[in-house]
């Protein structure tokens, strides 16, 4: 495993704090960066739950945060992190409808969301290691 794996597991199994996915994919890719945990966390406290809306799901948006804070920031980056999510999950990135998707499966929300987050830091570690931003 990646240390920003292992870090964004050890968040969201951490049971003394909620972290959202978006913050969950976002916290070891900011703290490597140099922002302190708490501040990653604020940063992406609206951004869970699709935006606490259903909207773009947290993990999403918390890899294009990731990508950003890392350096991977020209436009075809989020493309291709966007490109991946959506061909992983039959074209849908939206929170809500991830959620409904999921639901039919019978798969518990926390083990379907805890997926998506490790999903979204291997797709924004596999754009960083092939722009050389990460080894």
């Amino acid at each position: 495993m990646s240390e920003f794996l292992d870090r964004a597991k050890a968040l969201r199994e951490d049971p003394n704090v909620h972290y959202n996915c978006a913050q969950g994919v976002l916290i070891p890719f900011a703290e490597k960066m140099g922002l302190k945990p708490e501040q990653a966390f604020k940063l992406a406290a609206h951004f869970g739950s699709g935006m606490r809306s259903g909207l773009t799901c947290g993990a999403v948006t918390g890899g294009l945060m990731a990508l950003g804070i890392m350096g991977a920031d020209a436009p075809e980056d989020a493309h291709a992190f966007l490109r991946e999510m959506r061909e992983n999950h039959n074209g849908i990135i939206d929170c809500a409808h991830l959620l409904a998707a999921n639901a039919k499966t019978g798969t518990p929300k926390k083990v379907h969301c805890d997926g998506m987050v490790y999903e979204a830091v291997k797709n924004v570690e596999e754009i960083l290691k092939a722009k050389g931003l990460i080894d």
